[in-house]
């Protein structure tokens, strides 16, 4: 049996992949499904960078802003959702498109997960107890410690992924880096990865006048409103880049213009290691954000 067809739009944070999938919304009826892991919150639409309302109106998009700030997602739970997505929108006859920056997440869903042990209560106890007497800082320098490798990868406020990562060493002896590159190799579907890159330094640029729109949009009421609604500022869904930098801002901690200066700084780091990560993957067809007529005409090509 034929596996079905899939496209994968990748690249860093700001470079146009929501653009790049409108502009093939209206040459084919498709359906954009996220693989972003920020962008499942629903409190924080503006300071995620979800597809605006007008945005989704052009097609149907899925796995965006259903969750709550409280919650969290596993990898093995986005896959389950969006091959369910992926199976309902291919018997409506529409075209999947798989639209994101978590490379993780479309590693899982493309090629299996990872065979990482069950944790033990004990281990999630350990952990847990030393964040609370500890606290998350002191969890982040450990696993720079013990896995540089993912520890860089992500965000010093990643309360989620660093316990998770600190678990499976614990429990296994081995970096949760590791058993990354433990994924089976066998592809689940047909697919298409079609990246987007641009230089760091240029790159800067447009994530300045993002970050800056995003203010103008409301992004810090946002950021009240959510810490008014959970309280715990520790959730999984304040981790994302931009709400630490406003929480500090909010808490008098830091200026205005520092908050903009941090909030740039880690989205730039952010971009890097996204770049990083897709670079490694050999299958991807880049194109330049500035020319999106030539990305479509390679996703054409290859449809027929």
């Amino acid at each position: 049996m034929p596996k079905s067809k899939l496209l994968c739009i990748v690249g860093q944070t700001g470079t146009g992949k929501t653009s790049l999938a409108l502009a093939l919304a209206k040459k084919k009826p498709i359906s954009v499904i996220n693989f972003d892991s920020r962008q499942v919150y629903k409190d924080f639409p503006i300071v995620t960078a979800q597809p605006s309302f007008e945005e989704q109106k052009e097609c149907p998009h899925y796995l965006f802003g259903f969750l709550e700030v409280d919650k969290k997602i596993t990898a093995g739970e986005f896959v389950r959702l969006a091959k369910e997505r992926i199976k309902k929108e291919i018997q409506k006859g529409r075209f999947p498109v798989l639209v994101g920056g978590t490379g993780l997440y479309l590693k899982a869903l493309l090629y299996g997960l990872a065979p990482i042990p069950e944790i033990s209560s004990e281990v999630r106890d350990e952990v847990e107890n030393l964040r609370e007497t500890k606290g998350l800082g002191f969890l982040y320098s450990f696993l720079q410690k013990v896995d540089s490798v993912y520890a860089n990868r992500i965000h010093p406020n990643d309360k989620q992924r660093i316990t998770r990562a600190l678990e499976v060493y614990l429990q296994t002896g081995k970096p949760f880096s590791t058993w990354h590159q433990k994924t089976p190799s066998e592809k689940k579907y047909n697919f298409l990865k079609v990246g987007l890159k641009m230089d760091v330094n240029i790159l800067v640029d447009y994530l300045s006048e993002r970050i800056e729109k995003m203010i103008e949009q409301g992004a810090i009421d946002e950021v009240k409103r959510a810490i008014v609604k959970y309280k715990d500022k520790t959730l999984p869904g304040f981790s994302g880049i931009g709400i630490p930098e406003i929480i500090e801002y909010l808490e008098n901690k830091i200026s205005f213009k520092e908050m903009q200066r941090k909030w740039l700084k880690n989205t730039r780091a952010y971009a890097k290691r996204q770049l990083t990560w897709f670079k490694k993957e050999k299958d991807v067809f880049w194109f330049s954000p500035l020319n999106l007529k030539e990305a479509i005409q390679h996703i054409e090509q290859w449809l027929k």
